[in-house]
C-alpha cells in the first residue's frame, strides 16, 4: 500500500511567527527543489528575502519546509510552474498553509463559512479570539489567543477571504483560476486528507463547494470527470502534479 503525505493533524504555534507570506513562498519555490538543503546563511548573503535578519530567515525556512518540503511532488511542480499571477500564488500558499496547520484549516473551512452564512456576514478580532480559545480550551493565554486571531485574519485577508484591516471586517471569496484549481486537484490526488477529492476543506474554504465545483470541472482540460450523483470517476491527463506542471508550464528557468 502506498503511503501518501498527509495533512497536519496536531495543533502547533508556527503561525504566530509566520503568516501566509505569499511572496516569500514564491521566492522559495523559485529557488528550491525537493531534497535540496538550504543553508540559512546562503539565504542571508544571497538576499533571497531582502534584508531580513538571520533569525527571521531561520523562522521562515522552518515554516516553508513544513508547508512545501513535506509534499515533494508539489514543490517540484511549483519550482517548474512558478505562478506569476498574484492570485494564483495566494491560493497556492493558502492551500499549503491549510495543509500544514489544522487551526488555520478549521478557521477557513468552518469558522469563516459559518460567519458568511450568518445574519451579519462579518468577523472581528474579539470573535476570532473567542473561537481560537474554543479550539484548545486552557491551552493558550488570552494574549496568545489574540495573537493567533490576528494572524488568522491576516492570512485570510491576504488570500481574499477577509476584507479590510479594521473591525468589523467583511467576508469575500477569492477568484480561483483554472490553473490554481487544477494544481490543487492534482496535489490532493496523492495526499491523505479528511474528505474526498471534490469535497474537502481546501476547496470548500475557497468557496468551491461540490455544487459550485461541478461546472468548473467541466472546463478543465487536464482531467475529465464522469459519473452521476456522488459517484464520480476521474481520468487524469498526467501522472501527478509535477507531471502536470512540466507539461503545461515547462521547465523552470
Amino acid at each position: 500500500m502506498i503511503a501518501y503525505p498527509t495533512e497536519a493533524l496536531d495543533l502547533h504555534t508556527r503561525l504566530l511567527k509566520c503568516g501566509l507570506e505569499t511572496e516569500t513562498c514564491a521566492i522559495y519555490w523559485r529557488r528550491v527543489e525537493p531534497g535540496q538543503h538550504v543553508d540559512p546563511n546562503e539565504v542571508l548573503h544571497g538576499y533571497w528575502f531582502g534584508d531580513k535578519r538571520l533569525d527571521r530567515i531561520k523562522v521562515l525556512l522552518t515554516n516553508l519546509r513544513a508547508r512545501f518540503d513535506a509534499f515533494p511532488r508539489a514543490l517540484q511542480a511549483l519550482h517548474t510552474w512558478q505562478p506569476t499571477a498574484p492570485g494564483d500564488r495566494a491560493v497556492v500558499g493558502h492551500v499549503h498553509l491549510a495543509l500544514s496547520d489544522p487551526l488555520y484549516r478549521a478557521f477557513v473551512d468552518v469558522y469563516l463559512p459559518a460567519r458568511r452564512g450568518s445574519l451579519r456576514a462579518e468577523v472581528d478580532l474579539a470573535g476570532v479570539t473567542d473561537w481560537v480559545g474554543s479550539q484548545g480550551p486552557g491551552r493558550w493565554t488570552m494574549a496568545t489567543r489574540r495573537q493567533f486571531a490576528s494572524k488568522l485574519l491576516g492570512a485570510a485577508r491576504e488570500v481574499g477571504l477577509v476584507t479590510g484591516r479594521r473591525d468589523p471586517r467583511g467576508l469575500s471569496i477569492p477568484r480561483v483560476s483554472d490553473d490554481a484549481l487544477t494544481y490543487t486537484l492534482y496535489l490532493l490526488r496523492h495526499l491523505a486528507f479528511d474528505g474526498t477529492l471534490f469535497d474537502n476543506p481546501y476547496l470548500r474554504s475557497l468557496g468551491l463547494e461540490p455544487g459550485f465545483l461541478r461546472p468548473r470541472l467541466a472546463r478543465l482540460p487536464d482531467l475529465a470527470v464522469r459519473g452521476l450523483g456522488d459517484v464520480m470517476e476521474v481520468d487524469w491527463a498526467f501522472d501527478d502534479v509535477a507531471g502536470w506542471a512540466r507539461a503545461r508550464h515547462g521547465e523552470a528557468t
